[in-house]
């Protein structure tokens, strides 16, 4: 075993046997609909969970499905739909689905366990930045929120046509470019947020950073959805918990909580050294990305906000 939880990175690596360059990626992430399509929601889910592999540096092979279907009160024609989401995603990333399990449940619930491979020498982990890595993120944030905006309806057709069409957008090329721009470490930001998994990165790290509060891109109304209390629990949840471990600066609470907010199939955090490098392979493949902070030596897992959100 290579990588476990102890560090919190976002998939388990072990080492194949009889070979020293190759590992097997390992992990699971499920959850319920968080929009109105089935299809959709299939998509999400699945490309959510390929993206613990891609943070590793590995590539997506194998996935199951995971199911929970309340069949007594959804048609199982939405459940087909769901599954040819998935599936989308799947051949989308080069992965087989090769099966999965399925349980009567009182909640929808869909995910997948996915099986990836990663060049051991081409690894990436949370728990190895270094001091003065700058830190780069390769998708917007306000996926929690607007997913809560959908839920109350009130959420635009363009807030969700762009979260759908963000959660959707597999972190392939991301990690591709990670690769080949030398970074040092990576992890994905999904459910604890830009700031929480940054304190991740940086307390296995044993390092502190700071953060441009304008420098992460934002999903069009996303800090107006904060200011009107349209914030999901988890977002809150995650605001509770980093405030103890960040300086917030001159931010207002709801400027506080977009940077809290909890996302699904997020973007990749990619923290380098060499950041002329490392631009130069994010934008050779396409990929979106802001510069939003710096690593630096201090009390571990501290961070320091400065400025103000843009948006």
């Amino acid at each position: 075993m290579l990588v476990s939880e102890e560090t919190g990175d976002d998939a388990a690596v072990i080492r194949l046997p009889g070979d020293d360059r190759r590992g097997l990626v390992l992990t699971v992430d499920f959850f319920t609909p968080i929009v109105d399509d089935p299809f959709d929601w299939g998509r999400i889910a699945g490309a959510n969970a390929f993206s613990d592999v891609y943070a590793m540096g590995g590539r997506p092979l194998w996935a199951l499905n995971l199911v929970g279907w309340p069949v007594d009160d959804l048609p199982l024609e939405h459940l087909s739909r769901v599954l040819e989401g998935g599936a989308a995603v799947a051949a989308e990333a080069g992965a087989m689905i090769l099966g999965g399990h399925t349980v009567d449940d009182r909640e929808p619930k869909y995910g997948m366990a996915v099986t990836g491979l990663v060049e051991l020498d081409r690894m990436t982990r949370n728990s190895t930045a270094p001091p003065g890595a700058r830190l780069y993120l390769t998708k917007p944030l306000g996926l929690g929120l607007v997913s809560t905006a959908i839920k109350r309806g009130r959420a635009t057709d363009e807030q969700v046509a762009l979260a759908v069409e963000t959660m959707t957008t597999l972190n392939r090329a991301a990690a591709e470019a990670a690769a080949e721009g030398g970074a040092e470490a990576v992890t994905d930001v999904t459910g604890y947020g830009l700031l929480g998994h940054l304190r991740s990165m940086l307390h296995a790290s044993d390092l502190a950073g700071r953060v441009a509060a304008d420098g992460p891109g934002l999903l069009p109304g996303s800090l107006d959805l904060a200011r009107a209390g349209v914030v999901p629990g988890g977002t809150r949840r995650n605001h509770a918990f980093v405030s103890e471990w960040v300086d917030w600066g001159e931010l207002t609470e709801p400027e506080q909580i977009v940077l809290a907010d909890a996302q699904t199939s997020g973007g990749l955090l990619i923290a380098a050294t060499d950041g002329e490098r490392m631009v130069a392979a994010l934008d050779a493949r396409g990929v979106g990305w802001r510069e939003v902070g710096v690593t630096e030596a201090g009390p571990r897992g501290r961070i320091a906000v400065t400025g103000r959100v843009a948006g």
